[in-house]
């Protein structure tokens, strides 16, 4: 496992629009045009691989076609695929920038230093980023991705710290 490149999801296809095998897809990319910029994405298997060939943008979506979708019913079958590229092939961050799958195996210590586990997962349910850190023997923490509860990020050193819950109150989002 150690050896295959990591892959980051950059969309997701969110059903067909119109009747010629155009599809919908929510793009997690800075610009969501982008998405076809990186080659060619997989599916999260990595089995199935598709060449984007954007068409413009509906209802916040940008719109593609894939080559073999040819009709509403076998764009619609692709609904909810969630799409991927290797980490390798999205450009370099600025300085002081990370992509969310950077920090995914990162050490969470508290600022004290003592390890609490490592991190499993950024996600956004919808009221703002939560990292989750696994814990040996001990049910996942999940912590707002905060300045308070995560007021710093090494990735140079493979760490991440982190604030006692107790600690971080009301806080503001992560800049």
């Amino acid at each position: 496992m150690a050896d295959e490149p990591r892959r980051v999801c950059v969309g997701v296809i969110a059903g067909a629009h119109g009747v010629h095998g155009v599809v919908r897809i929510r793009s997690f990319t800075e610009r969501a045009e982008d998405i076809a910029s990186y080659g060619p994405v997989t599916d999260e298997a990595g089995g199935r691989r598709f060449a984007l060939a954007l068409v413009g943008s509906a209802r916040g979506a940008v719109l593609a076609r894939i080559e073999g979708v040819t009709d509403r019913n076998a764009a619609e079958a692709l609904r909810g695929v969630r799409l991927y590229v290797d980490r390798a092939a999205l450009p370099a961050p600025e300085a002081g920038e990370f992509y969310r799958e950077d920090l995914i195996g990162l050490r969470a210590e508290l600022v004290d230093g003592t390890k609490v586990g490592v991190v499993a997962a950024v996600d956004d349910y919808g009221a703002g980023d939560i990292i989750e850190v696994a814990r040996p023997g001990q049910a996942a923490l999940l912590l707002p991705f905060t300045d308070a509860a995560v007021p710093e990020i090494d990735l140079a050193g493979g760490r991440i710290v982190i604030a006692p819950l107790e600690e971080t109150g009301e806080p503001e989002p992560r800049s």
